[in-house]
């Protein structure tokens, strides 16, 4: 029988989670796995967060559940829980200055990464088998990356947003975190809608500029790992990605997302007068000066940035990059000021897929320092389930190197 958890070990599930599970149903694909989901999701006669009390307060009940739940119910799974998110979404270390921080049981003294920061941590902890979150500029990849899990950035569109909050519509998807390498393509290919575009992978190109730029204990693992899973994948490139432009790409992100905030998650605070935590309220600051003109500036780089990405992919082909340029921060320190270098150079990392729509997985492929070291490939629109299943033929290569 399914039942919530009882406990709550890695401060995981925000004070309004489930007090009853959704039951799955008694067959399906998935019948008798447990998920949960980022506190961004609407379920029928529920509110939802967004990671703030205030928000959470002066919220209405949902008149019905988010087709992706929806969907994973009629597969059999049963969600068990809501997990806390970085307030608004609009950060990528895993903290939260109202509901506490969740603890990473893969490096308990470092941060879990974040928005989707409680998913990957009751995952990680085993309190549920998957669970999904959303990712704008890498809130399912950082700490996929960070607590040692697959995860999955789809195409953008291929996964239905439907009763999931809007932060930058333009860049969000909604992802999947796993421990497992079986469970999370399937449960991938369950959530991917039509646009799949089919080929066998013949080309990888490995983006030298950004694993020089990794910290360097990471950098050196994920060369080891590329060594020994070598077999599984074609003989890298070496190509130069971004180069000296990279500045002016995670630039184009933050604006974009800035201005499309204006329209999304602004309002409210504007008109509740919303207490942020520290770095959040920051962020929200910056976000309400970004100009019409600046904005659209952005937009013109992001249209070239993703047809030179495009070009670089066509079906076929994938790009291999460290998911993080750094290890996960250390735990307990708050998400202010001195984590805008960490943060800009996080998101010159994570742009590069959602500024061209382009699918991009994480998998857990090794450690540096006792902290789990995420590897990333991306590739072509409609390729997510050549994605998938690169992780399942990589997981006993992965499992045999360590």
């Amino acid at each position: 029988m399914i039942t919530v958890p009882d406990r709550d070990p890695v401060n995981a599930l925000v004070p309004h989670t489930l007090k009853e599970p959704l039951a799955g149903r008694g067959d399906g694909p998935l019948a008798g796995l447990t998920f949960m989901v980022k506190d961004l999701f609407a379920i029928k006669g529920r509110k939802a967060g967004h990671g703030n009390p205030n928000y959470y307060e002066h919220a209405s009940p949902a008149q019905e559940t988010a087709p992706v739940i929806t969907r994973l119910l009629d597969c059999g799974a049963s969600c068990t829980g809501i997990t806390i998110c970085d307030e608004f979404f609009y950060s990528v270390l895993g903290t939260n200055a109202h509901y506490g921080q969740p603890v990473n049981t893969r490096a308990p003294g470092h941060a879990t990464g974040g928005s989707s920061c409680g998913s990957a941590a009751a995952v990680a902890a085993s309190m549920c088998d998957f669970a999904l979150g959303s990712d704008t500029g890498g809130s399912i990849r950082v700490p996929a990356s960070f607590s040692g899990l697959y995860g999955l950035r789809p195409s953008f569109g291929r996964i239905d947003t439907e009763g999931a909050t809007p932060m930058a519509p333009s860049y969000d998807t909604i992802g999947v975190l796993a421990r497992e390498a079986e469970l999370f393509r399937k449960v991938g290919q369950i959530l991917l809608a039509s646009e799949r575009t089919e080929a066998h992978i013949e080309r990888l190109i490995l983006a030298e500029d950004f694993f020089g730029h990794a910290e360097a204990s990471a950098d050196q693992a994920l060369w080891r790992v590329l060594a020994s899973i070598g077999s599984a994948l074609p003989k890298p490139e070496h190509r130069t990605i971004a180069g000296e432009e990279i500045d002016d790409w995670r630039n184009a992100f933050r604006l974009i997302q800035g201005f499309e905030i204006q329209s999304t998650l602004l309002p409210f605070i504007r008109s509740h007068n919303v207490e942020l935590g520290p770095g959040i309220k920051e962020r929200f600051e910056m976000a309400s000066a970004i100009t019409y003109r600046e904005a659209e500036a952005a937009r013109a780089l992001r249209a070239e940035i993703g047809k030179r990405l495009a070009a670089l992919v066509p079906p076929g082909t994938l790009i291999v990059l460290p998911t993080t340029p750094t290890l996960p921060p250390e735990r307990g320190i708050p998400d202010g000021a001195s984590f805008a270098a960490f943060r800009a150079e996080t998101l010159g990392y994570t742009c590069l897929a959602g500024h061209a729509g382009l699918p991009q997985i994480s998998i857990p492929a090794t450690e540096a320092t006792g902290c789990p070291v995420g590897l990333s490939f991306f590739g072509w629109h409609g390729g997510d389930e050549a994605l998938l299943d690169l992780a399942v033929r990589l997981e006993p290569l992965l499992r045999n190197s360590t």
